[in-house]
């Protein structure tokens, strides 16, 4: 089988791989659909991020769905030839954070894809993969490319449920890259009274605004754009940063309304703060980081379309185009979400 491993910035290639037959408690899955990530692209592009960087190949990938193609002892609640979608979160569930039900502090986590470790942990960007039975839940009635899309709206869910109550709120989103829009989506779900969006890019934004933001603003245009959101100590409940920008975050910041909840989602390396603002207006900062539970309750508010992510979903390349595909999820004026199609 064909894998997509990434061996430093730009140099991506298509390796053959031995394909693994699934043992106990797991399910063998051709892959149908795979999404470029964030993640995937500072690999891609830089190598790695912050501190970390890609010291051995690596297959890329986490954004995954599938067909089922075997099934091994014990599985049940699988069929085969049934789509699923693959969580790539595998806490070891022993540790004294999964204990606790955060499972997504996990300290062995097995997270596909990531250059965290080392061994690196191979990622799911292969023709064939073997996955725990518990990380794969039945799509049925969804395409390939949306059940594709549980990872990054999974991310949401879990940064909204950091943020606590939203309903009736006013949001601020710094950032509309897919968490971004999808953080739109999650916030108006939960019950967001009014949503202001922030980027760069028109492209972006207009996609943002067609999706459910209230108000969307190009800082590139207009760096000042959030100046009116700042009279009487500011206007915003809760910031989703999900650009990982210090400049859109100090932005934010100063628009919030004093006791105002600020949850960080964008990983862009260390990030300097205005603490006597944060300080000044009382403000929590909250980090929100992967997620666990909330990747089947993703997949089930797509299956009663109650969110709709096809319109994210803006180019789907065939695998042996992977470079061009990588190259073209790169550009923020033409993609919001590409993907890559695995399935011949």
């Amino acid at each position: 089988m064909k894998s997509i491993v990434i061996h430093a910035a730009h140099d991506l290639r298509i390796e053959e791989h031995a394909v693994k037959t699934p043992g106990a408690g797991e399910a063998q899955i051709s892959l149908a659909t795979g999404g470029i990530c964030g993640s995937d692209l500072h690999y891609y592009n830089h190598g790695g991020f912050g501190a970390i960087r890609l010291k051995e190949p690596m297959v890329l990938g986490h954004e995954v769905s599938g067909h089922v193609t075997a099934l091994g002892k014990g599985v049940t609640g699988l069929n085969l030839g049934q789509l699923v979608a693959i969580s790539p979160s595998r806490p070891c569930n022993t540790c004294m954070y999964c204990l606790e039900g955060k499972q997504n502090q996990c300290l062995n986590m097995r997270f596909y894809g990531s250059a965290m470790p080392f061994p690196h942990v191979q990622g799911a960007f292969q023709q064939v993969l073997v996955a725990q039975a518990s990380q794969c839940v039945p799509a049925d009635g969804l395409t390939a490319g949306e059940a594709a899309m549980a990872e990054p709206l999974a991310v949401c869910l879990h940064a909204a449920r950091q943020a606590g109550e939203l309903l009736g709120k006013s949001v601020l989103v710094t950032g509309c890259g897919p968490i971004g829009v999808l953080a739109i989506l999650a916030a108006r779900r939960a019950g967001a009274a009014r949503i202001v969006a922030t980027d760069l890019s028109d492209f972006t934004l207009d996609l943002a605004h067609k999706l459910g933001a209230d108000q969307v603003i190009n800082m590139a245009n207009d760096a000042n754009g959030l100046a009116p959101f700042t009279q009487n100590k500011g206007t915003f409940d809760v910031l989703f940063e999900c650009s990982g920008a210090v400049p859109a975050l100090t932005a934010g910041i100063h628009a919030m309304r004093p006791g105002g909840i600020i949850v960080q989602l964008g990983l862009g390396g260390d990030m300097s703060l205005p603490m006597m603002a944060i300080t000044a207006k009382e403000l929590e900062l909250r980090g929100s980081f992967r997620f666990h539970s909330e990747f089947a309750t993703g997949v089930g508010l797509m299956q009663r379309g109650l969110i709709d992510v096809k319109p994210l979903i803006t180019q789907t390349l065939p695998m042996d185009q992977a470079v061009e595909a990588f190259e073209l999820a790169s550009d923020r004026s033409k993609a919001m979400k590409a993907q890559i199609a695995f399935a011949d």
